[in-house]
């Protein structure tokens, strides 16, 4: 994988006016579009799709790999965030600044 594709888009819920993104749940809807049931019949987040926190605020963190691997879902998940008018910012951190998955088993 290179170096774009572990590249991170992330969409804050806050938009460009300051205004919180309503539900508050957001980040986790978005993701169980993508995501399938596991063999322990669990809800599975696709890796490439995360929800989480940074600076307090709720956020998604999209895999730019994504892109090349599902075009579709990553243009609905830009497309949702233009027409929300919500920060995007790309993250390029790599090693120990990275962030992180955290994935639950």
């Amino acid at each position: 994988m290179s170096e774009s594709e572990d590249d991170l888009v992330v969409i804050e819920g806050v938009s460009h006016s300051g205004t919180r993104l309503r539900p508050s749940d957001w980040a986790e809807r978005l993701c169980a579009n993508l995501a399938c049931f596991g063999q322990d019949h669990r809800l599975r987040y696709d890796l490439a799709v995360q929800p989480c926190i940074l600076n307090g605020e709720k956020c998604l963190m999209v895999a730019r790999g994504l892109a090349e691997s599902n075009p579709a879902a990553f243009e609905f998940l830009m497309a949702f965030a233009r027409s929300n008018d919500l920060k995007i910012r790309h993250d390029r951190r790599h090693g120990d600044r990275a962030l992180q998955i955290v994935t639950r088993t």
